[in-house]
């Protein structure tokens, strides 16, 4: 099966002159479709840098992307566009939810850009909330719910187009410990229902048991390709 996600000797610099910092350096790995592959390092690490040049998000100095068989390193920007509209999908920590939308009308936003008509927009909405355990918050504003289940609602947003690629940069950041195991184990099932790749980066390696393969980034350079302890 050829790999959804490829990443070959990819580097990238912040700045120039004698302040420029070195983010990532020679950075290789590839990542199945269906595969939850988690990205640990402390912070500094070079987690956020990869996971935005793996989604688009900027450009590698060296060095070549792959997602879903499009070069990402050489699209323009409209083919920017169309590669996070119909192919990638982000969960940040912080949420980014509208907060005068309810949950469910949060989740039904990208389907509402893409034009989704009414009917089957609310199925898909339904189905997502159900499949995050949020069934019965669907009216809830993001000020009336908990940072787990604003995550929750987070994560069913991201799911709506059906991406192929799920990129969550610290997706339990800003929970407690117990939310966040349950936050991680959510996206474990997601990825199991929903067939989609996930590549989630976290500064705690003990979420790392619930991931299929581990990265472990330290400044900038891979220095291990592992499987997920069983």
């Amino acid at each position: 099966m050829e790999p959804l996600v490829r990443v070959d000797a990819v580097s990238r610099t912040h700045g120039r002159g004698p302040t420029a910092v070195r983010a990532l350096a020679g950075v290789s790995f590839e990542a199945r479709a269906g595969e939850l592959v988690a990205v640990v390092g402390r912070s500094g690490s070079g987690k956020t840098t990869l996971l935005n040049l793996v989604g688009g998000l900027d450009r590698p100095d060296e060095g070549r992307i792959e997602v879903a068989g499009r070069e990402v390193s050489a699209l323009d920007e409209r083919g920017l566009d169309a590669l996070r509209r119909d192919v990638v999908s982000f969960v940040f920590q912080s949420f980014g939810l509208l907060p005068t939308l309810s949950a469910a009308e949060n989740v039904g936003v990208p389907l509402r850009l893409r034009g989704t008509p009414v009917p089957e927009r609310e199925a898909r909405v339904r189905m997502l909330l159900d499949l995050v355990g949020l069934g019965d918050h669907t009216e809830q504003r993001p000020g009336e719910m908990s940072g787990g289940q604003q995550q929750r609602v987070a994560i069913a947003r991201a799911l709506a187009v059906s991406p192929q690629l799920l990129v969550a940069d610290e997706p339990t950041g800003q929970l407690d410990s117990e939310t966040g195991t349950a936050v991680m184990a959510l996206l474990r099932g997601v990825v199991e229902q929903e067939g989609t790749t996930a590549l989630v980066a976290t500064h705690d390696p003990t979420l790392m048991a619930l991931a299929d393969r581990v990265l472990h980034l330290q400044d900038g350079r891979l220095t291990e390709k592992m499987p997920a302890p069983a």
